[in-house]
C-alpha cells in the first residue's frame, strides 16, 4: 500500500485531531517544563539510550495508561512512546511525573517520522493498541498498518521479538492479519477471532477498552512473533 505523500517540509499529512479540551494549569506547566526532559528527537531516537537494556516502543499510546503500567512494572526496560494528541501526552506525562518514571522517553508527534530512523533489530517489543480504524473504505489507506509500516516493524524488531496488536474493530483485525501474512516475517498463534479474545497476562485495561466493552465491542489481542 502506498504511504501518504510527504509535504514539502518533509512531514506527513496528519489526519485526526491534535488537541482537544484546554489543558489544566498543571498539565500546561508539565508540558512546558517537564516534557522537554523526556522528549527524544525523531531523527536521532536512540541518542543516550542504553543499548544493553531491552527497548520497548508503543505507537499511539493515547492517555498513556498502558505505557505507564508497563514502565512501572518493568523498571529495567527502556520505553519510548509516541503520541501526536496533545491531551494524551499531557495526561501521560502527569502520571509519569507523579510516579517518578525514569525509564520512558516521549515523542509528541507522528510515528511515521520515527520508524525510518530506528536502527535494525533494536526493539524487543512493539505495541500498537487500538489504532484509529478509519472505517470507511476510502479511508482505509490512512490505517497505520500498511506495507510500509509492516516492513519497518520487521526491520526494527529483533529476531524473536514481539509485535502486539489490539483492536475492538473486527475489520481492522482481519486487515492486520491479512497484511502481515502477505508481507511475511512474523508468526502468531490462533486462526480466528475467538482465539484472540483473551488478554495477555501482562495486560493493562485502558479507559478506551472499558468504553469499547460497555458499547458492546469485543477487544482482540494478537501477538506476532518476529521470525
Amino acid at each position: 500500500m502506498k504511504q501518504e505523500e510527504k509535504r514539502p517540509d518533509g512531514g506527513f499529512k496528519f489526519y485526526g485531531r491534535r488537541k482537544g479540551m484546554p489543558l489544566s494549569d498543571r498539565q500546561s506547566d508539565l508540558m512546558e517544563n517537564y516534557l522537554p526532559s523526556i522528549r527524544f528527537d525523531a531523527e536521532n531516537p536512540l541518542d543516550g539510550i542504553d543499548r544493553e537494556k531491552q527497548l520497548w516502543l508503543e505507537i499511539g499510546f493515547g492517555g498513556g495508561e498502558h505505557l505507564a503500567f508497563q514502565a512501572e512494572n518493568n523498571p529495567d526496560t527502556l520505553f519510548i512512546g509516541v503520541e501526536p494528541f496533545v491531551n494524551g501526552v499531557a495526561k501521560f506525562i502527569t502520571e509519569a511525573y507523579e510516579k517518578k518514571l525514569t525509564n520512558v522517553r516521549i515523542l509528541d508527534g507522528d510515528a511515521r517520522m520515527l520508524l525510518p530512523n530506528l536502527p535494525d533489530q533494536c526493539l524487543d517489543r512493539l505495541f500498537l493498541l487500538y489504532p484509529d480504524p478509519w472505517h470507511k473504505t476510502r479511508h482505509n489507506k490512512r490505517r497505520f498498518v500498511n506495507n510500509e509500516s509492516i516492513a519497518h516493524f520487521h526491520r526494527t524488531i529483533k529476531a524473536g521479538g514481539v509485535f502486539r496488536f489490539a483492536s475492538d474493530i473486527d475489520d481492522y483485525v482481519k486487515w492486520t492479519v491479512k497484511n502481515i501474512n502477505a508481507n511475511g516475517g512474523f508468526s502468531f498463534t490462533g486462526e480466528k477471532a475467538d482465539d484472540w479474545r483473551q488478554a495477555p497476562d501482562d495486560w493493562c485495561e485502558t479507559r478506551y477498552e472499558r468504553k469499547a466493552k460497555r458499547e458492546g465491542r469485543t477487544p482482540n489481542y494478537i501477538t506476532f512473533n518476529r521470525l
